[in-house]
């Protein structure tokens, strides 16, 4: 049954990670075929944004050594995007050689992991990413930013929001068009994050350029996305089945899984584009490729019970 709540926007765009960020935490390689097979399955599903790899250096994350060869097989379409991630100059040269039109760059509310993701300070992260975004716009590319850790570090403990605004600032003053905040070990909590956009807004980053990235560590993950829809965010990352979390970042379990925020937008009254049943099936059959069963609640609880 949908039953709306007033003050919710009546569409929200979800932007899919689990291509990328679902798979790059995988100890076994998974194969371009099934990739480019979930990819598929995900957008004949009704999303239309799938982040599907990153070009970023496979001894970091092998899983994706193969971005070159996802991306020359999968189904193109004018309303379907395929941002990637891109972590430097190097990265950026690679998606530009393989037709890339999206990317996004990574980076940290926090020194601590700065260093342990970037092997950088926070200040020379985003003098690294300063050219990045420069010759992304002269290519005509959009580009995203992400910023992590924006609610709490398991090295440094709680992240002030002054923290994370002066960060953002930073960032978004490259020239991004959007923000992405992950809270990427999911300790935050609704009242943090109904602070902190307010003072992004203050900052001049209006919710028109933000998302919103929240791990489910501690089962918050759908609380702080309601909290984030009722300040005015319309643009969530969720994860199909609830694949993934940060290899860098050990207490990072889950994303969001994506049926279980199609499942409570839907019954908000709020639409998607989202065909659930489909994409239960789809989280279903990576579920079975990966050997294990899927964690997002909706998968269980809709998926086919074994005779």
């Amino acid at each position: 049954m949908r039953v709306p709540l007033s003050g919710l926007p009546r569409r929200v765009s979800i932007y899919e990670v689990g291509p990328r960020d679902g798979l790059q935490n995988e100890k076994a390689v998974v194969p371009v075929d099934v990739k480019s097979e979930f990819v598929t399955r995900l957008a004949a599903a009704g999303l239309r944004t799938i982040e599907t790899t990153s070009f970023v250096h496979p001894k970091w994350v092998p899983q994706l050594a193969d971005a070159e060869d996802l991306l020359n097989v999968l189904p193109r379409s004018p309303d379907l995007r395929y941002p990637v991630l891109v972590p430097n100059a190097r990265g950026l040269e690679r998606a530009l050689r393989n037709g890339v039109t999206e990317i996004a760059i990574f980076g940290s509310a926090t020194e601590a992991f700065a260093r342990r993701n970037l092997n950088r300070t926070v200040a020379e992260s985003i003098e690294m990413f300063a050219p990045v975004v420069e010759r992304a716009h002269r290519e005509g590319l959009w580009v995203r930013a992400y910023i992590s850790m924006v609610c709490g570090d398991p090295w440094e403990g709680d992240v002030p929001i002054e923290q994370v605004v002066s960060v953002a600032s930073r960032l978004m003053d490259l020239g991004c068009s959007q923000l992405s905040l992950g809270d990427t070990i999911g300790v935050g909590t609704p009242g943090h994050v109904t602070a902190l956009i307010e003072a992004l807004g203050a900052a001049g980053i209006g919710t028109e350029r933000l998302a919103v990235h929240f791990h489910d560590t501690y089962g918050q993950a759908l609380a702080n996305t309601l909290a984030a829809l009722r300040a005015g965010v319309t643009c969530v990352d969720s994860s199909a089945g609830g694949l993934g979390g940060c290899p860098y970042a050990e207490s990072a379990t889950g994303n969001l899984p994506t049926e279980d925020l199609v499942w409570m937008l839907h019954g908000l009254g709020i639409d998607t584009g989202v065909d659930l049943g489909r994409l239960v099936e789809t989280s279903h059959w990576m579920a079975r490729r990966l050997g294990r069963p899927s964690p997002s609640r909706v998968v269980q609880a809709l998926s086919p019970k074994p005779e």
